[in-house]
């Protein structure tokens, strides 16, 4: 059986080393320079391959599989075969321009994949042919043994063999806010990627310690490796206004076939027409009936709320994204770093004799240490003094701003923490020096230095045992806690274990504080000399919620958006962390559901569990894909934010993924079409404000558009239904949808938010951008505006005008209509007959104003006289066709008047 069979079935973190190195048929000697290329050449290179690309040409005609495009490149190949090159050029470029345009915008998902390949390490030290060298990271197989440290990246997955002080940052893979512990004992079957603290992952770096492990995974096989898969496989969905838009489009494409091959039969029958003429007049109905400026027009609206929602720090990657945001009804969030600011802050200290709170959050050392409200200073709180100047001791982290302003930490977070506590509370130990230390093992769970402290001026230096570490292990050793006259009393190990217990309640991580005199002359410090320690108190650490963060999940529950919270971190940890940020409502109990829990149940058990549940603790990416099909399978619009690598399959099988800008990876970052550039989880909650407005004014675009198509097929239907001449040609037609609608559509786009837009719940997916009454209104205003254009062309003609100037007259008045048209879409359900329509959009004069200037072009310009068959027309056709476009505006108002009366009014 070759090597790469057994790989996928090897549960190397359930096994002892000696195990795994015989499973692997190797030693703990490593691998010969022959046996690692030969199984290089099995297994193949340790990274992770290249996924499948779509040519840039088939991606680039995949845009003109559209049914709508379809007619109108039909319509284009018989102006070829008629000779009508012009008709034919202007109708390609429309389609092409709409092609290009797409293809520009398109999301990338290959990019994403890009993004995890970068986080493979270049290079790594392995044991080859009994001597350590340095080898590419790419040439690593299942069997080596490698060395890391410090600061290194880990190059494969593998199976610690030893390790010294390992502790190792897997956040971008597991959600956990603090380095794991590492340790070489074998854990359980069931145990989760979080769990596993045998292993070393691929891609994750080494925060402290020093290891040897043998690889056991490399390339694809890695978890990291899997998690790329997931992001390749994951399907992606359509829009709810893409999909709308298509429905829509199948529609009139059925419609317009309908028609013209009916008017094709009367045109023969009834007029007998010859071919070309019935060619041209159907292609004519086609062109005009076709709404293809209806792309152009919301990739135009949601181009311009990109720009929007990026000036209040929400980066748009992948433009239906926006619209999503308006109908978004559950927002599934990681916790570390988005809902939390992943800077581990000390809350509480307690001490044998009282408790104290601790102001601030993060690194960032302002903020008091205060005793029921008041500052609590050194000098009046021994005790205190006590406790901060022994955690500031027994500690190497140390916090620094950066050139902005930002405050990190230097060493481990939950050390920076009491950096920051000592900072806080004026602790000053600059006289004290160290002498000798016994560094943090997770096997023993504590770390302990000895200190020379300067005396109080009457006497000899004080030397001095400083322990910091987990509760239960400093219980264990000591023997006395320090009472309130600074003696040691006994030690009431009940009521410690209660607070230990209360704090963790609380989603605190705690640690404890001990001392002991050292004896005299001590120059050394080893494990056994940590006995008969005086207990000084715990100190009580969270990663805290970010305070806009709390006021944006208030705002989302008032707009109707659930939120969720799905971590890597421990049950209790993240239940306590959602009863801060609000994630329930007051009164309410907050539900958690583990990743084992969730991995015993069936996708159908978790579709009946998952819109009750608030947290998911100990994820896994599959779970977190799990959870997202499960809200959706309930047709809800699922949002799902992150920071980690962990998160990217998640992000892109939601109907829309937020990725963190600052502290997201890069991977996540381009799974995500959204990047939030100040990680704010607020800044959610003014996109999803923003995203509801562009979808309003989308709805107002659409309305306004369609009675344009619908005007200009009603005059060519009644035209071939009387045998009369064409009022329009096809390329007449198509100036006025790209250029004249297109452009004063343009500034429904800018439409302010409508008053209360987050007091409404969101909108349902399968809610029509087309109401009944707004498709009322457009049936309507199709009628008025078609039935002036055709009534204006008659009467020019009847006036003695030639055909290019009653054909113009008829395009002004087509745009005219549409001007009046417009001032009537800017309020759908409310009269525009007043003087709000003319203040409030600066764009509408604009766009106006531009229409106007394109029409006298069209009309005057002798270059458009022979591109689309235009005449210069006198101010009495102007005037004629502005008269009755205001009429038309008034009749609109006529019948949006009468659909608020109507009893189905909502």
């Amino acid at each position: 059986m070759s090597l790469a069979s057994t790989l996928p079935d090897l549960r190397p973190y359930a096994l002892p080393p000696g195990d795994v190195l015989a499973s692997l048929d190797t030693d703990a000697r490593g691998l010969t320079a022959a046996d690692a290329e030969r199984r290089l050449a099995e297994t193949g290179p340790n990274r992770l391959p290249e996924p499948a690309r779509a040519h840039p040409v088939v991606r680039f005609l995949q845009h003109f599989d559209d049914v709508l495009i379809y007619i109108l490149l039909a319509a284009a190949v018989l102006k070829a075969f008629l000779g009508d090159w012009v008709d034919f050029t202007v109708i390609l470029v429309v389609a092409v321009a709409n092609a290009v345009v797409g293809f520009l915008q398109e999301g990338q998902a290959e990019r994403a994949l890009d993004g995890i390949r970068t986080m493979l390490s270049l290079d790594a030290t392995a044991l080859r042919d009994g001597h350590w060298s340095t080898v590419a990271a790419e040439s690593l197989v299942p069997g080596d043994v490698v060395r890391v440290r410090s600061g290194d990246k880990v190059p494969a997955d593998a199976r610690l063999l030893d390790e010294t002080n390992l502790q190792v940052d897997e956040s971008a893979l597991t959600g956990e806010s603090v380095p794991a512990v590492k340790d070489v004992a074998a854990v359980g079957t069931d145990a989760g990627v979080g769990d596993r603290s045998s292993m070393l992952f691929s891609g994750t770096i080494v925060a402290a310690g020093t290891a040897t492990a043998v690889v056991t995974a490399t390339g694809a096989r890695t978890e990291i490796g899997r998690i790329q898969a997931l992001v390749a496989d994951v399907d992606h969905l359509d829009t709810p206004l893409k999909q709308q838009l298509n429905r829509l489009g199948t529609l009139l494409s059925r419609g317009i076939l309908v028609m013209a091959a009916l008017m094709l039969v009367i045109g023969r029958v009834i007029h007998d027409w010859d071919p070309p003429e019935l060619i041209s007049a159907a292609i004519g109905f086609a062109v005009a009936a076709v709404p293809e400026g209806l792309p152009a027009l919301v990739t135009i609206t949601l181009a311009l709320g990109v720009q929007q929602m990026a000036r209040r720090h929400a980066i748009t990657r992948k433009l239906p994204a926006v619209e999503v945001l308006g109908s978004v009804t559950t927002i599934c969030s990681d916790k570390t770093g988005t809902l939390t600011r992943n800077e581990m802050t000390a809350r509480t200290v307690v001490t044998a004799e009282r408790t104290y709170d601790v102001e601030g959050l993060g690194y960032e050392p302002t903020g008091r240490v205060t005793r029921d409200g008041a500052t609590a200073r050194l000098a009046d709180h021994p005790d205190l003094r006590a406790l901060v100047e022994a955690a500031a001791l027994c500690n190497d982290a140390r916090v620094v701003a950066d050139e902005a302003g930002h405050w990190r930490v230097v060493g481990q977070p939950t050390e920076g923490a009491l950096t920051t506590l000592a900072l806080k509370s004026g602790a000053d130990v600059g006289d004290a020096s160290r002498l000798a230390e016994v560094p943090f093992e997770s096997a023993n769970k504590l770390s302990a230095t000895l200190d020379r402290l300067p005396g109080d001026g009457l006497g000899d230096d004080v030397l001095r045992v400083h322990v910091l570490g987990a509760p239960d292990r400093l219980l264990d050793r000591s023997t006395a806690q320090r009472g309130p006259d600074g003696r040691p009393e006994p030690l009431d190990v009940a009521r410690w274990e209660a607070t230990i217990d209360e704090l963790g309640g609380q989603g605190l991580r705690v640690l404890a504080a001990a001392a002991r005199p050292a004896d005299p002359g001590a120059s050394a410090l080893d494990l056994d000399d940590l006995h008969d320690l005086v207990l000084l108190g715990v100190v009580g650490i969270v990663d805290p919620p970010r305070p806009e963060a709390v006021a944006a999940i208030a705002d989302c529950h008032r707009a109707g958006i659930a939120v969720k919270m799905i971590t890597g971190d421990h049950a209790g940890t993240a239940v306590a962390i959602a009863r801060e940020l609000g994630i329930v409502r007051p009164g309410e109990e907050v539900r958690a559901l583990t990743g084992a829990e969730l991995e015993a149940m069936s996708q159908e058990e978790l579709r009946v569990h998952v819109q009750d549940v608030d947290v998911y603790a100990r994820t896994s990416p599959e779970h977190k894909i799990r959870i997202v099909r499960a809200l959706q399978s309930h047709r809800e619009v699922v949002a799902m934010t992150g920071d980690g690598v962990n998160d990217a399959p998640a992000l892109t099988r939601a109907d829309v993924g937020i990725a963190m800008g600052i502290k997201g990876t890069e991977a996540t970052k381009e799974a995500a079409e959204i990047v939030l550039a100040d990680d704010n989880f607020a800044t959610i909650e003014r996109a999803v404000e923003e995203g509801r407005r562009i979808y309003d004014n989308i709805r107002k675009s659409v309305v306004f558009l369609l009675p344009t198509n619908g005007a200009q097929s009603l005059v060519i239907l009644v035209a071939v239904l009387f045998g009369l001449a064409l009022p329009l040609s096809p390329v007449q037609i198509l100036w006025v949808n790209l250029v004249t609608a297109v452009t004063l559509s343009l500034a429904l786009a800018y439409e302010p938010a409508e008053a209360g837009v987050m007091d409404r719940p969101p909108r349902s997916p399968s809610e029509s951008v087309l109401s009944g009454r707004s498709l009322v209104l457009v049936v309507c205003a199709s009628l008025l505006i078609g039935g002036a254009t055709l009534g204006v062309y008659l009467v020019e003609k009847n006036l003695g005008s030639t055909d290019g100037v009653a054909q113009t007259s008829a395009v002004t008045m087509l745009a005219l209509g549409q001007v009046a048209f417009l001032f009537s879409c800017r309020f759908l359900h409310a009269s525009s007959l007043t003087p709000r329509v003319l203040v409030g959009n600066t764009v509408v004069w604009v766009a106006v104003g531009t229409l106007l200037a394109l029409q006298v072009v069209f009309v005057y310009a002798p270059f458009m006289h022979d591109w689309f068959e235009s005449a210069p027309i006198a101010p009495r056709d102007w005037a004629l066709t502005a008269a009755i476009a205001v009429g038309v505006l008034v009749l609109v108002e006529a019948v949006k008047a009468l659909g608020r009366r109507s009893p189905g009014r909502r």
